[in-house]
């Protein structure tokens, strides 16, 4: 039992740190930028303007973590009415 904790340890560690092997210098960016830039490139427009942006990315990962949070912290109170409910 024992072996296969070291071997699961093993192979996680590999998968986090192969990408940083294989390209050090490499900037991780999300794909909303990406995708943000292609379709720039090409000439899009937007049919409209934001009605508020966030002053920084910060603030903005930061909305999207609490937005996040709660949509994680719904589906567990859900699943977990379920399980107390088939428990009784």
């Amino acid at each position: 039992m024992k072996t296969k904790h070291i071997v699961l340890i093993v192979v996680m560690l590999a998968l986090f740190i192969t990408p940083l092997i294989i390209s050090p210098s490499a900037e991780f960016g999300g794909t909303d930028s990406a995708i943000e830039e292609l379709i720039s490139d090409q000439g899009y427009e937007p049919w409209f303007k934001p009605i508020w942006e966030p002053p920084s990315s910060e603030i903005e990962s930061l909305l999207f973590a609490v937005q996040s949070a709660i949509g994680a912290v719904i589906i567990g109170y859900f699943i977990g009415f379920e399980k107390g409910k088939r428990a009784k």
